[in-house]
């Protein structure tokens, strides 16, 4: 007979064995997913969800799951599909070096066929953002690799007016591995495509190995390329990266860097990118060009340095640019003008059409609105210094800017141009108004213009002698056309001493026969014993209450107006000989027209001296917005331009002015 102490012993031991088969045979792990779900959805504050949960037990512990997905936002109005889909998600885990003590170590992370989308509604709401609370993490956790299979994600985001898709795998083994994104699609309405190429996700986090990256994007015809390494890219620190941009327009960058850019000619630019933590961006010893101009120097950013009315951070800027040789005409988008021109080295496509355009306009004064809200964008800080100015026509040498832009409110202090052995400088304040206006008030002051490189430019007449003053303008507009327009104030000028082309007399006194010296390149110069204006200025009208010019041998007087809202010109000119010679016809010049198309009535030899006047435009456009000149003449020449503006205001180009306020010497 059977012991029944044995049978019992039998019955005790094979229970339980049999439970144990029991559920080794029939356990399923999918029976944890509710759990898995509700633990990972808490995780992220979004639903997850997992098809099927897989486990294999040893040493390493290996969890796949399948089809996992993570949804979008319960009030998502974007539809299908969801933020997160993952074919087959597998994590391995070193049980045993766990249970030793030795810290969570995963050797793999595999995830297979990841498909995501980073989308945004027109109305700014979001799918991405997740809420992720702190403290879940674990210091010790160590990752071994990270390997990602026919990974894919879906961009769409309308205000950026981004959607492109991005093809993401990692390639090689552990060590060597390397992430590579290749994307094609728009953004900022333009066609976009990109391959980056970067290290091993997880040296990511080790900051003792630098993490090399491989950036190649090309956004409609803007190139930007950056590669180099990055010594701690989760804290953003220490960045030996080479960074380039090309492209035909800056004003096209601002969607890759976020802040606005005035409009630019073609440019390519070079240097080096150093990353100081979140705190501070730096563009350090760049060099490239910028149309017809050389362009050189660092930018920093820090982009939380300041914040603005409401409190929100935003960033500051500090630039400080060089340029060898500088082309003006390169830099007039930063007073809302065309920086294009018909010779421009290879001009690209749309170059060419924005000359045109600029060409056709019959205006000449830049109508671009000031884009008010966007001065507000950060506080900027610049000093730029152009060593030599390009342009034959231009009575220019070199230029230097300092200019602050704080909570919206722009001042330059000074913006200075060198004028031969003098200079002219101008303190300009901009501060936003209610609507989309601005006020504008300009200082300016002249230090002994040099009278000879004014005239140089003209190609034609030479001169000596120097000009000094100051003066100020006030206006209300919103673009610098119509700032022009509204503008309000006085002008004076004079200039005591020198001389002066003969040619400038001769053309207004229709002298023909040195008229004809002239044209044939053969000028006479007479003595300058004194040159005054007295202009005022009232919405945007410059009248010439007196200008008058004294060589010796003649009197040279010019009345009338300048519209500066409609760009008009009505202007007379009339000289009086001091002696009569042959030839010699007291007729009055009028110069009429628009700035872009001026006209010069009567006489053959006028004619032929209308191109020079387009080079003298360039000096006196600035100077015609100058008010209450003060000059720093001696007193003689005080008294002997007196003498010669009260001349001026019996008749001025044959037309009588008003007499002064004040005292008729305009050197008070």
């Amino acid at each position: 007979m059977p012991n029944p102490r044995s049978t019992r012993r039998l019955i005790w031991i094979g229970v339980p064995l049999a439970l144990v088969v029991l559920v080794v045979v029939f356990w399923s792990w999918d029976w944890l997913i509710p759990i898995v779900d509700a633990r990972a959805s808490a995780a992220i504050g979004r639903k997850v969800t997992i098809a099927h949960l897989h486990v294999r037990l040893g040493r390493i512990v290996e969890v796949t799951a399948d089809d996992v997905v993570v949804a979008n936002p319960p009030d998502w109005s974007g539809g299908d599909p969801p933020l997160a889909a993952i074919r087959t998600l597998t994590i391995q885990a070193d049980a045993w070096g766990y249970i030793q003590g030795h810290g969570l170590v995963l050797p793999v992370i595999g995830i297979e066929g990841p498909k995501v989308l980073v989308a945004e509604t027109a109305d700014g709401t979001a799918n991405f953002r997740l809420s992720i609370g702190g403290g879940g993490g674990n210091s010790s956790t160590k990752i071994g690799d990270v390997r990602i299979v026919d990974g894919d994600a879906h961009i769409l985001i309308p205000k950026l007016k981004a959607d492109f898709n991005a093809r993401i795998e990692t390639q090689g083994e552990a060590d060597a591995a390397k992430i590579v994104v290749d994307a094609k699609g728009t953004y900022a309405a333009q066609p976009v495509t990109g391959r980056l190429v970067g290290g091993a996700l997880l040296s990511l986090r080790d900051a003792q190995h630098p993490w090399p990256v491989d950036l190649n994007l090309a956004n409609g015809p803007t190139h930007v390329a950056l590669n180099g390494t990055i010594q701690d890219p989760l804290a953003f620190r220490g960045a030996d990266v080479r960074l380039r941009f090309s492209g035909p327009d800056m004003a096209m960058l601002e969607p890759l860097v976020g802040f606005p850019i005035p409009k630019t000619p073609a440019y390519q630019v070079a240097g080096k990118l150093d990353l100081q933590g979140f705190s501070k961006i730096r563009f350090e010893d760049f060099q490239g060009r910028l149309g017809n101009s050389d362009i050189a120097g660092t930018i920093e950013e820090q982009p939380e340095a300041t914040a603005d009315t409401k409190g929100k951070p935003k960033p500051a800027v500090m630039m400080d640019l060089r340029s060898n040789r500088v082309d003006l005409t390169d830099l007039s988008g930063f007073i809302g003008g065309t920086p294009n021109r018909s010779n421009t080295a290879n001009p690209t496509g749309q170059e060419r059409q924005a000359a045109a355009k600029a060409n056709a306009s019959p205006k000449l004064l830049p109508d671009t609105p000031i884009s008010v809200p966007r001065l507000d964008w950060a506080d900027i800080h610049l000093h730029y210094h152009g060593a030599h100015i390009e342009g034959r026509d231009m009575p220019l040498d070199d230029l230097t800017v300092a200019l602050d832009v704080v909570d919206g409110r722009i001042s330059l202090h000074p913006i200075s141009f060198g004028i031969g052995k003098g200079r002219l400088l101008g303190n300009i304040e901009l501060a936003p108004t209610t609507g989309k206006n601005v006020h504008a008030r300009l200082d300016l002051r002249m230090q002994n213009l040099d009278v000879a490189r004014m005239m140089a430019a003209t190609h034609t007449f030479d001169g000596a002698g120097s000009v000094s003053g100051v003066g100020a303008i006030d206006a209300t507009g919103d673009s610098l056309a119509s700032l022009m327009a509204n503008g309000n104030g006085e002008v004076k000028m004079a200039m005591a001493g020198g001389d002066l082309s003969a040619v400038l007399v001769d053309l207004t006194g229709l002298h023909f026969g040195n008229a004809l010296l002239s044209a044939l390149g053969v000028p006479n110069k007479t003595q300058v014993q004194c040159f005054v204006g007295d202009l005022a200025m009232q919405h945007g009208v410059l009248d010439f209450k007196a200008m008058t010019l004294d060589t010796g041998e003649a009197i040279t007087n010019v009345g009338g107006n300048v519209d500066l809202g409609k760009e008009t010109i009505d202007l007379a000119l009339k000289t009086d000989a001091r002696h009569f010679t042959v030839g010699s016809l007291p007729t009055r010049i009028n110069i009429g027209g628009t700035f872009k198309n001026p006209s010069i009535r009567p006489g053959a030899e006028a004619a032929a001296r209308v191109g020079a006047a387009a080079g003298l435009a360039a000096l006196f456009a600035p100077l015609a917005i100058l008010p209450t000149i003060q000059f720093g003449t001696s007193d003689a020449d005080d008294a002997r331009c007196g003498d010669l503006l009260r001349q001026a205001r019996a008749s001025a180009g044959g037309k009588a002015l008003p007499a002064p306020q004040e005292a008729a010497s305009p050197t008070r």
